[in-house]
């Protein structure tokens, strides 16, 4: 598929892989509209890159969310960066913390699909975010999130089927905005006790991951797929 003029809208789009599949899109000549939490965050974002256009909701709210498609035209292709990463197992974890966790991971993300499903364009897809490389002793409520979201995916492309394509990027451990509070050095300590754990003795760039979202676009006989961009971290 060739993206020059598809509406591509991509939630969490400020930052990190969002931010850069929205500069890779540009490359395209897409029209391209992102979705930020943080008024400061987009309003940067949208200072630096020309073209895209912007809003600032809480795309965990159904009603904002509902607000703003109403207001727009369908689009071809509807990305999601929702959701987050936590630490600890199921018995040092507390409760809330865990279905906190799976809340903004799964249920944000099925709410959206019910939603935005709504407001696709003929042949356009959904395309979400999961994760690899995490282990259920240390990231309890983040694994349940992302195997909930791989199960959501396969589901919806038979639901959606034959007009509409789902599919998921699965990267792993990557330096995103996600850990903007961790100094600089205590990053780079991390990245490297992580690369040693990978087939590839690296971690992945946001270039590498923010790709997969592009080519789950692009590939029009792809649908129910979750595209794991990690390095082999779990082989």
């Amino acid at each position: 598929m060739n993206l020059k003029n598809q509406r591509i809208l991509i939630i969490g789009g400020t930052s990190g892989f969002g931010a850069e599949v929205a500069r890779q899109a540009l490359k395209k000549e897409s029209d391209i509209h992102v979705i930020g939490h943080s008024e400061q965050r987009l309003s940067e974002f949208l200072d630096q890159t020309n073209g895209v256009m912007g809003q600032a909701i809480d795309a965990r709210d159904p009603q904002a969310l509902t607000a703003f498609f109403e207001t727009q035209e369908p689009f071809d292709h509807v990305i999601s960066t929702l959701g987050g990463a936590m630490g600890g197992g199921f018995l040092d974890s507390s409760l809330a913390l865990i279905r906190k966790t799976i809340e903004e991971k799964f249920f944000v993300n099925l709410q959206l699909a019910k939603i935005a499903s709504k407001h696709l364009k003929r042949h356009g897809s959904l395309i979400f975010t999961s994760g690899s490389g995490g282990h259920p002793s240390d990231a309890s409520g983040a694994i349940v999130g992302n195997q909930a979201i791989n199960t959501m995916v396969a589901g919806l492309a038979v639901e959606m089927a034959p007009d509409y394509r789902v599919n998921a990027v699965s990267p792993t451990w990557t330096p995103t905005g996600l850990w903007r509070s961790i100094p600089a050095t205590e990053l780079e300590k991390q990245a490297a006790t992580f690369a040693k754990n990978v087939p590839l003795k690296r971690v992945g760039t946001v270039e590498e991951v923010a790709s997969a979202y592009l080519y789950c676009m692009e590939n029009e006989f792809m649908t129910g797929q979750i595209m794991r961009i990690d390095g082999g971290v779990d082989l």
